[in-house]
Parts: C-alpha cells; sequence; structure tokens
C-alpha cells in the first residue's frame, strides 16, 4: 500500500483538483464518488495468547481483491461516509454529553453512574474502507462523561471485546482506580467486568482511554474518549457547547495513520458542517487523543478565540486563531463568529487536513 506521503502526492497530480485536496462532497455527480460501497478491510489485528494485541498488516482492498485507489480523484475517492453507513455520527457526538444515571449520596453529594462496555466493532471511516476497531459502547470516540466537581462516580465497566482492556481516566484518583495492569484490578479479560470508583477532581477538559500494553494500537483501535468535569461555580453560559475529539486511523498496520478526523469519521464536517449562530457563545472542548504522530493542531479561518488549556482555568492564557496539542493534551475554545457564512477549520498540518482532518463552521445570521 502506498505511503500517506505517497497518497498525497498522487493527489497532487490533479492540475483540475479543488484548492482543498482530499474531499469530494457527498452530492458530487462524480461517477466515482462512493463508488467503493463494498467492504474494504485490512486483515484483523493479530492477537497473542494472552490478549495481547499488535496492528496487522495487509492494505485495504476493494471486492475486486486491488488495493484500494486513496489517490483518486482529489485523494480519495469520495467525501465523507453518510453516518448511517459509517457507524459513527460525528455531529451527534458534538453535543453528546452523557451525564450519567444520578443519585444523592447521604452525604448530600451527587452520584453518577454509567456503564461502559468494550465492543470488537466495524466501522467504514472512508468510502469502502472498513476499520476493525475496538470501542467503548460501539462508537469512536466513546461517550463523553459529563460530571460536576466533586461529585462522586462510578463506572462500570464490561469487556465484551476479544483482549484485555482497562479504562485509565485523567484526573486525580487512588492508584487502585488508574486503569492499570498489574495495579488494583489492573487488566479486565474477556467477559469480566469492573467498577471504577473515584471522585471528580480536578475541574477541567479530560479523557479516558485504555491502558492495557501494547498502549499504541489499544488507543489507535478506538478506545478513548472525553471526560469533562464542569467546575463548582460553574462557567458563563455558552449558547453551542460542544465536544470536539482529535483521533486518526492506521489502515495498513505500518507506523502512521491513513486517515484523521474529529469525532471518528474523515471529511464529515465537509459535508456536514457544524452549525452555529452569529455572535453566540461557542465553546468546545477540544481533545488530542491522536497516535503515531507526535502532534495535532486546530486552526479556525477568519477568526481568532480564547484558549485555555486543560480548562482548569477560568481565564484564558491567548487570543489566537491556531494551537498545537500533543496526544492527552486537552483544552477549551471558545470563539464567537461576528459574521455569518463558512469558514474552515483544520489541522495547521496540511497532510492531516488532506487526510480527512478539516471541515467547516456554517454561521448563520442571529
Amino acid at each position: 500500500m502506498p505511503t500517506r506521503r505517497a497518497m498525497l502526492a498522487g493527489a497532487a497530480a490533479f492540475a483540475a483538483a479543488p484548492a482543498l485536496v482530499g474531499w469530494v462532497p457527498l452530492n458530487s455527480k462524480d461517477p466515482g464518488h462512493h463508488a467503493g460501497h463494498g467492504t474494504v478491510s485490512g486483515q484483523a489485528a493479530k492477537t497473542s495468547t494472552d490478549g495481547s494485541s499488535a496492528a496487522s498488516t495487509g492494505s485495504p482492498r476493494t471486492d475486486s481483491g486491488h488495493p484500494a485507489n486513496h489517490a483518486g480523484h482529489a485523494g480519495f475517492a469520495g467525501g465523507s461516509v453518510p453516518p448511517d453507513r459509517a457507524g459513527i455520527d460525528p455531529t451527534a457526538i458534538l453535543h453528546d454529553f452523557d451525564r450519567g444515571k444520578t443519585s444523592t449520596l447521604p452525604d448530600g453529594r451527587t452520584l453518577r453512574e454509567w456503564d461502559i462496555v468494550a465492543v470488537d466493532k466495524d466501522f467504514e471511516i472512508a468510502p469502502g474502507v472498513t476499520f476493525p476497531g475496538w470501542s467503548y459502547n460501539g462508537r469512536i470516540p466513546g461517550p463523553t462523561l459529563w460530571a460536576q466537581e466533586d461529585d462522586a462516580l462510578r463506572i462500570h465497566f464490561t469487556n465484551a471485546g476479544a483482549h484485555l482492556h482497562t479504562i485509565h481516566f485523567h484526573g486525580i484518583h487512588r492508584a487502585e482506580m488508574d486503569g492499570t495492569p498489574g495495579i488494583g484490578a489492573g487488566s479486565i479479560a474477556p467477559g469480566q467486568s469492573f467498577t471504577y470508583e473515584f471522585d471528580a477532581t480536578p475541574f477541567g477538559t479530560h479523557l479516558y482511554h485504555c491502558h492495557q500494553s501494547p498502549l499504541a494500537p489499544h488507543i489507535a483501535k478506538g478506545l478513548y474518549g472525553g471526560f469533562i468535569i464542569e467546575p463548582k461555580e460553574g462557567r458563563p453560559k455558552a449558547d453551542n457547547e460542544m465536544v470536539m475529539v482529535m483521533n486518526g486511523y492506521n489502515t495498513d498496520g505500518g507506523d502512521d495513520n491513513e486517515f484523521y478526523s474529529v469525532n471518528g469519521l474523515p471529511f464529515h464536517f465537509m459535508d456536514f458542517p457544524v452549525q452555529v449562530k452569529q455572535h453566540e457563545l461557542v465553546r468546545i472542548h477540544l481533545i488530542n487523543v491522536l497516535e503515531y504522530d507526535p502532534v495535532n493542531s486546530f486552526h479556525i479561518h477568519g477568526n481568532f478565540f480564547h484558549y485555555y488549556p486543560t480548562g482548569t482555568m477560568l481565564t484564558p492564557s491567548e487570543y489566537t486563531d491556531t494551537i498545537s496539542q500533543v496526544q492527552g493534551q486537552r483544552g477549551i475554545v471558545e470563539i464567537r463568529f461576528p459574521y455569518p457564512g463558512k469558514y474552515m477549520f483544520h489541522a495547521h498540518k496540511t497532510e492531516f487536513a488532506e487526510l480527512g482532518w478539516m471541515g467547516f463552521f456554517e454561521v448563520s445570521p442571529s
């Protein structure tokens, strides 16, 4: 299979290709658009007897047995996959904050409980390209858990997958609740369950992910999600609050990614722009879980935003149009759009953008 750089070089060879390399809209008249409806899949991950796994080799192939053509018109043979076919709906994930099942403890505090199940599931992440994912609750990224500072939390985890898994939460808690193999419950075997219990602290924008070895594939295959802790005193009310999880997909078993996305589906927000209103306060919990690449970034066109690293402070650190995050870094972006229209956002790494990490905000008049 050609490397991602070769794929981009092929895309650049199309003199008539649009400026936004790598994307053809869903309503394209191009007869080749979405031509690959058949399943295209690399081999399943190779797994050792102890449940450890390593990314497999093998190039995605079409039903005819030929290698998938990733260097077709404008980079790929079609834009995003419709969410109902993909098994992932990035637009729904934007606003899907799971507040759990709540009850009140004797000390008056709120107890929040969730059920999370690790499930092996195939996702069509690009037209004709099926990714054999490992997921929390059957989606990539997993559910965005929302709590308020100092709430008591219980996460009932069941491993319904074929490999050892854990859940490691970023935050402050006892070692036994850390989801680290060899400590406390450690690795959770297929068919087994464990309940993680800790308090919601500190407030901020956090994440959770599998911490089973080898770490890279256990994260890269989809076992991650957002974890938001609202400060006790709250924040200024946002008109539109959302979460964006930046990720990638290694589809050929190599040491890099062939696709990049926000909320799990490459190019989705090109076909389905994020809807916002002029002048409203838009708050974005931005989380980077990208594996195999050291740095990711977020850039907005035609505007600037305030940025709160990790979301643990109530005052912003900077006013900018571009920020970078290493894996596990996250923060809050707060932005208002003074003018209506369509404004692009994307990774300010052209390679990532051209392989799926790009989209639009569509601003309607207030």
